[in-house]
């Protein structure tokens, strides 16, 4: 486990990741990466995918389309 601090960056606040953390998500400056949120509440940090994210776009879409019938299926 890596601990992080919160600081203040510009008008914003932000967290530095160590030279760990960037080695075990292989990224690089300029990269792309993804906070998530599990079922469990858990936050994941995982390195952009731009197949991951067209697989969400057409997730939501779907979502959205078929609202109703997901709320249904639920009960």
């Amino acid at each position: 486990m890596l601990d992080l601090k919160v600081r203040r960056i510009g008008n914003s606040l932000g967290v530095v990741l160590p030279k760990e953390a960037i080695a075990l998500l292989k990224v690089n400056d300029g990269d792309k990466i993804h906070l998530t949120q599990g079922a469990d509440g858990a936050l994941r940090l995982t390195p952009y995918d731009p197949e991951f994210e067209e697989q969400m776009e057409a997730a939501l879409k779907g979502m959205s389309k078929y609202r109703n019938t997901l709320r249904q299926l639920a009960k």
